[in-house]
């Protein structure tokens, strides 16, 4: 197994720069396997939502999808993959942020009872979240 950055990933996602998105795509498409998979890291997949949000300008929706697609791909695994899922939900939904939602979602897969907050929108969206 091989872990992705995030450059690598955006790269594939938003084939942006001919040299690098075609060494991207040849590495995610034909080098990875279901046998030896590429690791996202969490860091990496908030990496990819800032990045996607604030420079490319990607709405919620279009997010969700790009993040969708890396977590339905065969060939990679997504760390805490059920998490990052329950903040893409979030996020295609408008009930909360990807932030937000990964940080409710990581505390419980942790077992805490709650998330304590002072974001009025996360405690009355959220799940698990209580405000202070």
């Amino acid at each position: 197994m091989i872990a992705l950055d995030t450059n690598v990933v955006l790269r594939y996602l938003v084939q942006d720069d001919p040299t690098q998105s075609r060494k991207a795509t040849e590495i995610i498409e034909r080098r990875l396997t279901r046998q030896d998979p590429g690791f996202v890291s969490l860091v990496c997949t908030l990496e990819i939502v800032w990045v996607l949000g604030s420079l490319y300008k990607r709405s919620p929706w279009e997010i969700s999808d790009h993040l969708e697609m890396i977590l339905a791909a065969d060939t990679i695994q997504v760390q805490n993959e059920q998490e990052v899922y329950q903040g893409v939900i979030a996020l295609r939904n408008g009930t909360g942020t990807f932030e937000d939602a990964l940080i409710g979602g990581l505390g419980v897969w942790w077992g805490c009872s709650a998330t304590l907050t002072f974001d009025q929108n996360a405690a009355k969206r959220l799940n698990g979240f209580q405000l202070i």
